[in-house]
């Protein structure tokens, strides 16, 4: 992945991302209240060495006592010293339990021992404190006493440093654990957004496409959620940005390379359901818009819509005449008032693939590109039949309809492969059901179409002829 990529997964993600930070923040604050205060006090105690004051003894006494400060240190938790504590200060618990809120360090390369006692109560860790500290010195001398003097013992322990009472809890810490859990959320909230992305199989934006397939994309159609109501946006909302986007199209398709092939495109998409038929329907009306002769054949043998979408008749169509039961003039349909035509499925045979990959319709397709600039076949998915793909060796190139969160992408590699093994190739990749905003909308929807467009003044108030004119020859007949 390149650092754009990290960027738009943030940005799509950036809800999940917010909710795992605000959650850490929750739980972090939420910890903090039920959390118990625990207070911290600590004493110190001096370890020395009785000598006689030689330079040599006090060498020797100094190395002797730090060797011994280590294991003083372990004493503090031992149950010889804490029993006296307990009973001291009349703690109701075992020498165990005390242990564990008792901790004992040695400063390296000092002589000097920190009992630091950490309970609930503020008084009673100061107490606790030096009560073991005061218990560790009595232990000391008694183990150290030697044989020779029974009263005096070589090893002296002081407390320099006795435990005050603590007026702040060092627990819980609430700025840290909200820090803290405010990080910890964030870093799950990021880690959830790519591994979503990375884990996530559909076809999402312009960048999936050219990862998964080669070609060029040649359109972005937003989504509209009303698209089964007004299948032919373009001819009932010409002026709306969905409308444009077909017109972009239209222009992209025009620029097309395809090594002066004639300009026949196979309309098709990997499954069902990703808006082939309305794509090759309103691509066909922005040609014929330009000027263009157009002709729109309803190739889907299986389950024909453009009849649906245009409004005709559609008893007798493309397999009336590649049966010969119809001549081509009796079959065709003009719509509108520009050069568009039709040429509906007609009745769904029993060998669609067949009818399809016969030399009736190569020589009718040779026959289309003589008396037509443009000839767009929508035709049926490439992965449930083969219908696209047959039909694609005997046109000029191959537009692929990807529906964006609908497609996968195993899918759409599987339908490239389809084109491959007849010798095809996808000339160009159209996407549907683009969203409008976010990361993965398509970029066209970021321009303000109320300025000049549609030959408007920038008020909106009046229109050109030549618009008019336009608008004229897009009312149907």
């Amino acid at each position: 992945m390149e650092l754009r990529d990290y960027l738009r997964i943030l940005r799509k993600g950036w809800v999940l991302i917010l909710v795992f930070t605000l959650l850490g923040v929750a739980a972090a604050a939420a910890y903090s209240v039920v959390k118990t205060p625990e207070y911290e006090s600590s004493a110190k105690v001096f370890v020395s060495t009785q000598s006689s004051g030689t330079v040599q003894e006090l060498a020797q006494g100094n190395t002797f006592t730090q060797q011994r400060v280590t294991t003083y240190a372990s004493l503090v938790t031992t149950p010889i010293v804490l029993l006296p504590v307990i009973a001291r200060l009349g703690l109701d618990s075992t020498a165990q339990q005390l242990a564990t809120q008792i901790e004992a360090s040695a400063p390296l390369n000092t002589t000097l021992i920190q009992i630091t006692a950490t309970t609930t109560s503020p008084t009673r860790s100061a107490d606790v404190a030096n009560a073991a500290a005061e218990s560790l010195t009595q232990v000391v001398r008694q183990i150290e006493m030697t044989s020779d003097s029974a009263d005096v013992s070589p090893v002296k322990l002081t407390r320099v440093q006795d435990a005050t009472v603590p007026l702040v809890p060092v627990t819980p810490n609430i700025p840290l654990n909200i820090a803290l859990g405010l990080l910890v959320g964030l870093a799950l909230g990021v880690g959830l957004a790519v591994l979503r992305d990375v884990l996530d199989t559909r076809i999402r934006n312009i960048h999936d496409v050219e990862q998964t397939g080669k070609g060029p994309i040649v359109g972005g159609i937003s989504f509209d959620s009303k698209a089964r109501e007004r299948p032919l946006i373009v001819h009932v909302d010409p002026r709306s940005p969905r409308a444009e986007s077909f017109r972009t199209l239209r222009t992209n398709l025009q620029f097309i390379d395809i090594e002066g092939a004639p300009r026949s495109f196979v309309v098709t998409s990997s499954v069902g359901g990703e808006g082939k038929s309305t794509t090759a329907a309103n691509l066909a009306i922005t040609l014929a818009d330009a000027g263009s002769r157009v002709l729109l054949v309803d190739a889907d043998l299986r389950r024909p819509k453009v009849m649906d979408y245009m409004g005709l008749e559609g008893t007798v169509g493309l397999t009336d005449l590649l049966i010969s039961k119809a001549p081509l003039s009796d079959v065709l349909q003009r719509w509108g008032r520009g050069d568009l035509y039709v040429l509906t499925a007609g009745q769904v045979p029993p060998n669609p693939s067949e009818l399809l990959g016969s030399k009736a319709m190569a020589h009718m397709i040779k026959t289309f590109e003589a008396e037509f600039e443009y000839i767009i076949f929508d035709s049926p998915p490439l992965l449930p039949v083969t219908d696209a793909a047959i039909l694609s060796k005997s046109t000029g190139g191959v537009l692929m309809v990807v529906a964006a969160g609908r497609t996968r992408k195993n899918q759409l590699s599987a339908a490239i492969t389809a084109l491959q093994n007849v010798g095809s190739t996808a000339s160009g990749f159209v996407l549907t059901m683009m969203p409008t905003k976010g990361p993965d909308s398509y970029g066209y929807n970021s321009y303000g179409y109320s300025y000049s467009y549609g030959g408007l003044t920038q008020g909106g108030r009046r229109r050109s002829r030549k618009r008019t004119a336009v608008r004229r020859r897009t009312s149907s007949v």
